[in-house]
């Protein structure tokens, strides 16, 4: 396997399932030491010694500032540095704006954005010191809002703007900072949603590409390592996520208006029936991982 990540230094957050520990095993593979941060130590401690004597890890929430910089910190020290910060923690809460519950709506915002937020932030130190480069990982849906995901979307849609001012606020610091933006991946979110609400499997059938298609963990991880690689600005997974995002305008527009009228008319019923049955509007992953893709 190609070493070109030999003696880089690679902070991740959300690392304990997914695409966090995906990401993880293949810097590893190709020659990066590797520091995994997240809320499930008895994984954590798995994959660490999987991965052999190249990684630790660390238990950290992304909602706790101290917490978090403290593990960041620490795994600087443990590493001599850090060159390379994969900002992964993320989670998905159920329900349209009218049925969500409003601590799952806060909690979503607060992981996702703000985690990211701290994260760059107790990052931005260790990263001047060695002019690195730090991936945020967003989503297709920063740029394509869908009804029922309403909280995940707006908090994606916030991480690329924060991400694109954290670039603005740090080229000079010479860090350099790209913005990965994946379509449905086979992670627990998706599966869950899948078991949790009959209907999503559906509705996405009836997505334009590339919004009916799941992409591999391994192939999102592997788009996301090669990016660290080559300090890319953008990575798209599937690449065609990238046309959408360079025409989210006329996604948005009055012209799409009417099909996306429909397609939401049909749905959105149909959706919050199968929300309210299950009694709850919390996270889509396990209570143990919700703080990881």
């Amino acid at each position: 396997m190609n070493q070109d990540l030999v003696g880089r230094r690679l902070v991740v957050t959300g690392a304990a399932r997914g695409i966090g520990a995906e990401v993880a095993r293949l810097a590893a593979a190709r020659g990066a030491r590797v520091a995994l941060l997240g809320l499930e130590p008895d994984r954590l401690r798995a994959l660490a010694t999987e991965l052999g004597p190249r990684a630790s890890w660390r238990e950290a929430d992304v909602r706790d500032s101290e917490c978090l910089r403290l593990a960041i910190d620490e795994s600087a020290e443990a590493m001599g540095g850090i060159d390379l910060v994969v900002a992964n923690a993320g989670i998905v809460a159920y329900g349209t704006v009218r049925q969500a519950d409003d601590a799952a709506f806060e909690r979503v915002i607060d992981v996702n954005l703000t985690g990211t937020f701290r994260t760059l932030k107790y990052a931005t130190p260790h990263l001047e010191r060695s002019r690195g480069h730090v991936m945020v990982v967003a989503s297709a849906l920063s740029f394509l809002a869908l009804p029922s995901m309403s909280s995940y979307a707006a908090s994606k849609a916030g991480v690329e703007m924060l991400t694109v001012a954290y670039r603005q606020e740090v080229a000079h610091l010479g860090i350099s900072v790209g913005l990965v933006h994946p379509s449905w991946i086979e992670t627990d979110l998706v599966r869950g949603a899948e078991q949790d609400i009959p209907s999503f499997v559906q509705l996405r059938k009836e997505l334009p590409y590339p919004g009916n298609v799941t992409t591999s963990v391994e192939r999102a991880a592997g788009a996301i390592v090669d990016g660290l690689a080559r300090r890319r600005s953008r990575v798209y997974v599937p690449r065609a996520v990238g046309a959408a995002g360079w025409a989210k305008a006329a996604i948005s527009s009055p012209v799409a208006w009417p099909w996306a009228r429909r397609f939401a008319a049909k749905w959105v019923p149909t959706i919050e029936r199968e929300i309210a049955a299950l009694g709850r509007n919390d996270q889509v992953v396990p209570p143990a991982s919700r703080s990881g893709d």
